[in-house]
């Protein structure tokens, strides 16, 4: 008995020194919310108040201060975040995950991301406060990257902490500017498809500037086919990155005439795939000099959202084409040299080394023109086609994005905010801006260029032969409305007016959000904070009726039993709502799924339909399809009968989806809601190993919505039948200037990404139930409800 108990004892004091060694490592490597931090660089004490849900409002005497003081704050919930988006732009991924990001690493090399930056770096201003700010802001980074605790990822990966240089925030911004473009994804698959179908077979894929849809309002005061193998690669290149890609946003700012207290409101939700850490860090920043409630992307030290008691910005995604495709020709006697209109010129070789995590060094190479870098020896599919250069404007032009952001987030008026917009060459943005003045304008920022009239920019074009571009446009003639008479802007990623006697050829998304958009603010007038946020919520589409009425037009009504017949009944008089209870939203999907796959698949083949599934044509072409009797697409190649018809794809489709929702849920159709089908998980890198997901992921909840409306919490098409949300609004924002104070914001999971904090994921039911909180600007406010302090002091 004696043995009994001292075995008992020991095995006692063992699992209470285990308690403990776990609660003093959760302890060390959380984030410090409190206390005092000793700050090389310093030049006067700086105070940071965390409010409750871990959002730092920090005070500082200068600028440069309040910029070191960021840096460490973000960089301690967000470095992990920080050291992935760095790495994308110089083939970084491998070092971390191993031999499976290796071609995606190759892919990003080549985009030539990096080598840009290096022109950049070489003509920045050093002596600018712009750079001030940025180093100061990387100074800050760097002290915790040496004194503060290391985050969990890097001791699963193995990876050693970095400084952290003016390099990463542009190479950075170089991935941002590149996660908005589609023609990776578009203009080698379109091509394919025209040559491997014929151009006929374009003409229903809703590719072309659409003056059939709703537009964005300006006012002014070749023969080769290319294997399905090698537009597949870029895809499964993108699709590993393990940080998201932005997809698109709404926005719209209310002018005084439109709101009830007479005050501009401005709303935004920028839709970019969902992870875990969000996107977006937010910080309230006060010196005597500037002052900015804003959001942060990692490693990035100016905001790309914010306001103050004077203005407020945001950002959509404009999806104009900015990257071209080139088919070159190489000198047959010597293939380092290609043609450049009647000369044969050197290739520049670009040589990289790429580091792999438990493998040797992978020695890589790929070639330039003077368009742009070859795809040729970046994927192995790609070696047998002839040559393919890629011209991208974000890499072509000289590059002043970093003082676009530092600019605008200085300004104190409209003008003078306008004044730095012509600084963002690409990515191509809506910038949207309301001011406590009464102004609203939105203006598309991006270096717009002519193309000749006969050169398809959503396909390869051919080098020499006349199609590149012929001028670029000033900024005064890109599309913009500044104090419109109709007393609003907005934007929903739809196409804009033509400008300069020009259409501007894009990736646009359909008309749906922005018809529903300018549905609800065309009739009314007094809009207030809470009527703009339960707009933003909205989870109605106006177009979606539509095509389920005119395909339930085409059914053989007689054919259908009782069950199919009262769900068709519901679904006739369905307005479009995607809230969870619908049964009408599960079979209006799988009908879509399935009539697209029914009518694409057998012309396509299996890996070039899923290809068309990521695009954002393919969401354009639902509705016009759907009412095309005669599209060359209806017809199956694949059977021997007569043509068939498009009732008879539509029939069919029908009667897949019916099945497969039978399978999945059940054989009562009342049972088929939403909420089973339709749900959101944030996932973390590291989560995607399963033994990881519990601790690393945020969800899964079901959730309200759909693609393509307001509230857009999209999902790809897929075999499976589950709607899984990928992407939708990044955060929340309502800033209503006759409130100021009670301007409201949600993140997705948090602020925080260490998984130890207490802010990983406090916001995340939030989030899903459609709740906001509010963005505190008032000093004493904040003061007296601050949870933590943190005092940073020059260090002596």
């Amino acid at each position: 008995m004696k043995k009994l108990k001292i075995a008992g004892w020991i095995f006692f004091i063992l699992v209470a020194l285990i308690v403990i060694a776990g609660f003093s490592l959760v302890q060390i490597l959380k984030p410090n919310y409190d206390g005092v931090v000793d700050t090389p660089g310093l030049k006067a004490d700086v105070t940071v108040y965390y409010d409750t849900y871990g959002i730092p409002h920090i005070y500082a005497k200068n600028d440069a201060d309040a910029f070191r003081t960021l840096g460490y704050v973000h960089a301690q919930d967000r470095l992990w975040q920080m050291e992935l988006l760095r790495r994308i732009a110089r083939g970084g991924l491998s070092e971390v995950f191993g031999r499976d990001l290796l071609e995606t690493d190759k892919f990003m090399l080549s985009l030539g991301i990096d080598e840009a930056t290096k022109r950049t770096l070489a003509t920045l201003d050093t002596n600018s406060d712009m750079v001030r700010d940025a180093k100061a802001y990387l100074d800050g980074i760097n002290q915790f990257v040496e004194e503060g605790p290391t985050p969990i990822e890097f001791h699963l990966t193995s990876l050693e902490k970095q400084p952290f240089t003016l390099e990463d925030v542009l190479n950075t911004i170089g991935y941002m500017s590149f996660s908005f473009a589609m023609a990776h994804k578009t203009d080698p698959l379109l091509t394919n498809i025209q040559n491997k179908l014929g151009s006929e077979y374009l003409a229903d894929l809703a590719i072309d500037v659409d003056t059939n849809t709703v537009w964005i309002k300006n006012y002014k005061v070749h023969t080769d086919v290319i294997p399905a193998e090698a537009v597949t690669a870029v895809h499964h290149a993108l699709d590993k990155l393990p940080v998201p890609q932005f997809i698109g946003s709404n926005s719209w700012v209310l002018g005084p005439e439109k709101t009830k207290n007479g005050k501009v409101i401005l709303a935004n939700d920028p839709h970019i795939g969902f992870s875990q850490p969000s996107v977006w860090y937010e910080a309230h920043v006060v010196t005597p000099e500037y002052e900015k409630y804003g959001y942060h992307m990692a490693g990035i030290p100016f905001p790309l959202l914010a306001h103050d008691r004077k203005l407020a910005y945001g950002l959509t995604m404009f999806e104009n084409d900015d990257i071209d495709f080139y088919q070159e020709e190489l000198n047959p006697d010597n293939p380092e040299e290609y043609r450049d209109a009647e000369n044969w010129k050197p290739l520049k070789r670009i040589n990289k080394t790429i580091k792999v995590k438990d493998s040797t060094s992978v020695d890589f190479s790929y070639a330039q023109t003077s368009r742009g870098p070859l795809l040729k020896g970046v994927f192995e599919p790609l070696d047998s086609l002839p040559p393919v250069s890629m011209s991208w404007s974000y890499t072509r032009l000289d590059n002043r994005v970093l003082n676009a952001l530092y600019g605008i987030s200085h300004a104190t008026n409209i003008t003078e905010f306008e004044s730095h917009l012509p600084d963002i060459h690409a990515p191509g943005l809506n910038v949207m801006y309301g001011d406590a003045e009464g102004n609203v304008a939105w203006w598309a920022t991006a270096s717009l260029y002519e193309m000749p009239e006969e050169a398809n920019t959503k396909m390869i074009l051919q080098a020499n032969a006349g199609e590149d571009p012929i001028r670029y446009l000033d900024f005064s003639e890109n599309p913009s409305a500044v104090n419109p008479p109709w007393g609003y802007v907005y934007s929903a990623n739809n196409q804009t007016n033509s400008v300069a006697g020009l259409k501007i050829p894009g990736y646009y998304l359909p008309e749906n959000r922005a018809k529903r958009i300018v549905e609800l603010l065309e009739p009314k007038s007094d809009w207030d904070r809470e009527s703009v946020g339960e707009m933003i919520l909205d989870v109605t589409s106006s177009v979606n009726p539509g095509v389920a009425q005119e395909l339930l037009s085409l059914l053989d009504i007689e054919s259908l039993d009782e069950s199919k017949s009262d769900l068709s009944k519901k679904l006739a008089v369905w307005d479009g709502n995607n809230e969870l209870s619908s049964v009408e939203a599960p079979l209006y999907h799988r009908w879509i799924y399935y009539l697209l796959k029914n009518t694409l698949e057998d012309e396509l083949g299996e890996e070039l339909f899923k290809q068309v599934l990521t695009t954002h044509f393919n969401k354009r072409m639902i509705a016009p399809l759907s009412r095309n009797e005669n599209s060359i697409w209806w017809d199956d190649v694949d059977t021997d009968q007569a043509k068939e018809s498009r009732s008879e794809i539509v029939q069919r489709s029908f009667e897949d989806a019916w099945t497969s929702l039978e399978n999945d849920l059940g054989s009562e159709p009342s049972a088929w809601t939403w909420d089973k089908l339709h749900t959101l998980e944030h996932e973390h890198p590291i989560g995607q190993v399963p033994s990881m997901r519990d601790f690393f992921n945020v969800g899964p909840f079901p959730v309200h919505g759909t693609r393509e409306v307001i509230n857009n919490l999209a999902f790809p098409y897929d075999e499976s039948g589950v709607f899984k949300v990928n992407a939708g609004p990044s955060t929340r924002r309502v800033i209503d200037f006759s409130d100021i104070e009670n301007s409201m914001s949600i993140l997705p999971t948090g602020q925080s990404g260490n998984p130890l904090s207490e802010h990983y994921e406090d916001q995340a039911e939030m989030y899903v139930n459609g709740q906001f909180r509010k963005m505190m600007i008032n000093k004493k406010e904040i003061q007296d409800q601050a949870l933590s302090v943190l005092r940073f002091k020059p260090k002596k």
